[in-house]
């Protein structure tokens, strides 16, 4: 009777230990076929963004709002609305987005139309770019960056003979661009504006559009880009902020210095999670854009290295899908995310460490922002679909051209 008993507790351990390994190994042959290093970098830059988000917003939170942990619970939330809808998209045939290309550019300029119509658009620090819901404002412009690449491609892998000719190549193209930058720059939001601009500019270039278009476009571009800065009063001082922070350390070159003070005061391994001073109250939107100021001060030069590094894996992986994939409409769905994310990451760095000027726009993954981290989160599923259907499975080693 003992040996019997002994005997089924080994079984029933063993069976313990083994429920967690099939588990594992029925995870693991779900995501045979995804590019799982692309996988694993987002997974962990939005955990680590969640945290970061904590450490950086609980003393104003709980001074705000009575709740140390408002924003925590709020990005968490966001966070796992996220991964589900990343879930969903990489399930997703990515060609289905090739048929709602033309539908989602027009939702898009409806939501931005919206945002401007008094009681539907919700107005913060002057400006109108949320749309006020339950619970939660939805920013139409992280929306329309999605849905201009999946125009793009979609019209570009249609036309691609036609790509070099400035009538049916390139000007079409402009005027859809110019249309969605007077939505934006009405609201007024320069920064995405650039965004849209940048990664039709850059995506073009990549399908073959003309050298010499894309150059003329730029240097027609440049003086009213100076114009609409120089005529803003907030933007001019930001401009000012830039060229000479010390010159106005307690006005406006108050954001930049504490930022700089927030990135000298971590030195090479940071002051610990957690126990940063610039974000009582010193660094303004320490949350938000200037996340990566906290991440500076509490993890010091060597934290930061390693985020730059895995945006630049995220960012390399997304460009190796879009090189391996032989359908123009994935290919080039593909090289639009990978732009847009690139472009959105390096300018918050830029921005953070006084490289650039201040602009209002988010690090992807890690800064507080519902409607950023969804659409960040979709694209990447959408990636992960598109690596899913390149020959011979995920992307692993294999050289693309």
């Amino acid at each position: 009777m003992a040996a019997l008993m002994i005997l089924e507790c080994q079984s029933n351990k063993g069976n313990h230990m083994g429920l967690p390994l099939r588990e594992t190994m029925t995870m693991l042959k779900k995501l045979e076929g995804y590019d799982l290093v692309l996988l694993l970098m987002v997974v962990a830059l939005t955990s680590f963004g969640v945290v970061m988000v904590y450490s950086a917003s609980s003393v104003m939170a709980a001074k705000n709002f009575q709740d140390g942990a408002f924003f925590l619970k709020r990005q968490g939330t966001f966070a796992l609305i996220g991964f589900t809808v990343a879930a969903i998209a990489m399930r997703i045939d990515y060609h289905v987005w090739q048929r709602l290309a033309v539908p989602l550019l027009l939702l898009s300029l409806v939501l931005l139309v919206l945002v401007l119509i008094p009681g539907i658009g919700g107005k913060i620090k002057g400006a109108s770019r949320w749309i006020r819901l339950p619970g939660f404002n939805l920013q139409p412009s992280e929306f329309a960056k999605i849905a201009l690449i999946m125009y793009l491609a979609y019209s570009i892998a249609k036309k691609q003979d036609k790509i070099k000719s400035l009538s049916a190549g390139f000007l079409p193209y402009m005027i859809v661009l110019m249309v969605l930058l007077l939505l934006l720059l009405k609201q007024p939001d320069l920064g995405a504006a650039l965004t849209l601009a940048g990664v039709t500019i850059l995506l073009l270039f990549t399908a073959g559009t003309r050298l010499v278009f894309i150059i003329g476009t730029m240097m027609v571009a440049a003086p009213f880009v100076w114009y609409l800065i120089y005529t803003s009063a907030y933007r001019w001082k930001r401009m000012k902020a830039f060229l000479n922070p010390e010159l106005d350390p307690t006005g406006i070159g108050w954001q930049i210095t504490q930022s700089k003070y927030a990135f000298g005061a971590g030195g090479l391994l940071g002051q610990g999670l957690g126990e940063g001073k610039q974000k009582l109250f010193y660094l303004p939107e320490a949350h938000t854009d200037f996340i990566l100021s906290v991440v500076g001060e509490e993890l010091g030069f060597v934290g930061v290295v390693v985020i730059i590094g895995m945006f630049f894996i995220v960012v390399q992986r997304a460009m190796r899908i879009a090189m391996a994939t032989q359908e123009p409409f994935g290919r080039f769905l593909a090289m639009g995310i990978a732009i847009l994310l690139a472009i959105e990451a390096t300018v918050n760095m830029g921005v953070v460490t006084g490289m650039l000027p201040t602009k209002g726009l988010a690090l992807p993954f890690i800064s507080y922002g519902g409607s950023s981290l969804l659409v960040s989160l979709f694209a990447v599923g959408v990636l992960l679909n598109i690596s899913s259907r390149i020959k011979g499975g995920a992307l692993m080693e294999k050289k693309a051209s």
